[in-house]
């Protein structure tokens, strides 16, 4: 159920895909957790990270697609693929995997163009080894896209000049390219260009983190642009911009579940070895329920994600599914990686400070994620956008099987315009909470019910949908329904055992009693909404021997499972 280094060995996956994983892991594992410490506390740019991807073609292969890497049959992007990688990067680092994720959303418009010949030269300095950037953000308007101050402005001879900063770009002191949104100073149109950080007219002015990353504020004054270094331009460019967020912000969730992978077997054999009071400390009936909880929490969010990537690769015109489960992964599994830790640290308490464990990075780290690439907040708006075809209104689609065929994934490059959301519509979720009946599964329905009658009979009046505290909560409870569906899809596709599959319910149950107190409470909820709201809340189905079951088979298993070599 979980990633482990010592016993994966990707036997599903083609040869060139097993042989990336398993270099990256021995990569990692000769590396050591001592110098991986030392590297994090020197805050040390990770030049022989950079030089391994450059010597192995790592992101050449994982990154471009087949008809620009004419050298590379299998060169593809790959999305189940590339979520394996972005979990055994999460396993070793976060700054590790940040590199990665920055290149993703550099090679977004790139890859987006109207021209060719950036292409093949994006692809020749990928397999060059280089690393990329996406230089969206600015130090006054953050991700406001509107306000833009970039400006690419017309010369004579056909050719630009940019002018203005950028902020937070990953990568921006020694990406070969980065992708930079602006707009145009006679049109006002917005457009991505290209740009060269070893560019005399290129300033990397800081690196505004403390951190083995670099993540720059970067400065453009006068720097020519060439008419085939110009990438897309006007609504396009728009649309290029939130796709290539699509693209990315789908890795953030993946990245979690790795940190917390690592996180749990580490917290887990330090409790499960060491005695107080004449125990071990996995013998105090708390520390099992929030070990347990971490558990089923973590195998939860993989469940999901896994899932959702299979909705990805269907994606088309015509079924647009995956702009919902895509902000679920960034949101809702990244938050639940913070509660994972959260419970792992209530068990480890101090020894989650010690500077040799892998744990005090993991919990620094792990806090970042949801906030990058939107929000929770601003995923959340988008994923009740969803609410009322997805509960109210299905269609019927074609059951997607799993979806871990070698194959290049071209629709992400051809999204098309990010308009109508309002207007997808999903499969019925009934058919996947009635193909199972648990006892915690069943109590789960019961609130979904109460859910739906809540918005059937007094739905948010047009204040209450301006009020963020309240579409929030009510999105939190509408986000555990899509939560639970693509779990239980998943679970029947991966064979996951009832027990643990009704011990995850356990805590789905908890969960939505919690956020529907939280409406409850909300200050603009009626009384009429309050209702509705106590019939949400519900005691799990507690079952003492399925939880000593799950803990003994699943979780206390794992406490000498894996440990990073010194």
């Amino acid at each position: 159920m979980l990633f482990n280094p010592a016993t994966e060995s990707f036997e599903s996956r083609d040869p060139r895909t097993r042989e990336i994983m398993k270099l990256t892991v021995e990569f990692f594992e000769k590396k050591g957790k001592a110098q991986l410490k030392e590297d994090d506390h020197e805050r040390r740019w990770y030049r022989d990270f950079i030089d391994f991807i450059k010597d192995n073609r790592i992101f050449s292969t994982l990154l471009t697609p087949p008809q620009y890497n004419i050298d590379d049959p299998e060169a593809r992007w790959d999305t189940r693929r590339n979520c394996d990688f972005n979990e055994v990067l999460g396993f070793y680092g976060l700054n590790y995997w940040y590199a990665w994720q920055v290149s993703i959303l550099g090679l977004g418009p790139l890859w987006m163009a109207d021209g060719e010949a950036i292409k093949r030269i994006t692809a020749e300095k990928l397999r060059d080894g280089g690393v990329f950037g996406f230089g969206l953000s600015e130090k006054n308007h953050g991700a406001d896209l509107y306000s833009s101050e970039m400006k690419l402005t017309p010369m004579p001879d056909g050719s630009f000049r940019a002018d203005g900063d950028k902020y937070y770009i990953g990568n921006g002191n020694e990406a070969a390219l980065l992708s930079v949104f602006g707009k145009n100073s006679e049109t006002d149109e917005y457009v991505f260009f290209a740009v060269k950080t070893d560019h005399s007219d290129y300033e990397d002015v800081k690196n505004i983190v403390k951190s083995q990353m670099h993540v720059s504020e970067f400065a453009l004054r006068g720097y020519p642009v060439s008419a085939d270094e110009v990438l897309v331009s006007g609504p396009r460019a728009w649309d290029a911009a939130l796709n290539t967020v699509n693209i990315g912000k789908f890795n953030l969730g993946w990245a979690s579940i790795g940190i917390c992978t690592h996180a749990l077997y580490e917290a887990l054999k330090h409790a499960a070895n060491r005695e107080l009071y004449g125990k071990y400390v996995t013998d105090f009936p708390h520390v099992k329920h929030l070990l347990t909880d971490a558990y089923t929490r973590l195998v939860a969010m993989r469940l999901f994600s896994t899932r959702a990537s299979d909705y990805m690769r269907v994606a088309s015109a015509k079924d647009r599914r995956y702009l919902l489960y895509n902000p679920m992964v960034k949101m809702k599994v990244t938050t639940q990686g913070e509660e994972v830790i959260n419970n792992l640290w209530e068990v480890i308490a101090a020894k989650g400070f010690e500077k040799d464990t892998f744990f005090e990075m993991a919990v620094r780290d792990i806090r970042a994620l949801p906030k990058l690439e939107g929000t929770v907040h601003v995923n959340m708006a988008l994923v009740v956008k969803f609410m009322a075809n997805f509960l109210f209104n299905p269609a019927e689609y074609d059951e997607v099987s799993p979806q871990t065929q070698a194959a290049h994934d071209a629709f992400l490059f051809d999204q098309g315009p990010t308009r109508g959301l309002g207007a997808i519509q999903f499969h019925d979720p009934e058919i996947a909470y009635g193909s199972i009946q648990l006892p915690n599964v069943e109590i789960f329905k019961t609130q979904i019910k109460a859910l739906k009658a809540l918005l059937s009979s007094s739905p948010p009046d047009k204040n209450q949908k301006r009020d963020m505290d309240f579409l929030l909560s009510l999105g939190e409870l509408f986000s555990l329904v899509v939560y639970g569906q693509l779990i239980l899809e998943s679970a029947k596709l991966q064979d996951v055992d009832n027990q643990l599959l009704d011990q995850i319910f356990d805590f789905m149950v908890r969960d939505f009693s919690l956020h529907a107190l939280n409406l409850y409470s909300t200050t603009s909820t009626t009384s009429e909404q309050a209702d509705h709201c106590l019939k949400m809340i519900h005691r799990p189905a507690i079952d003492e021997s399925r939880f000593t079951s799950v803990w003994e088979r699943f979780v206390l298993v794992q406490k000498d499972a894996y440990e990073m070599s010194p």
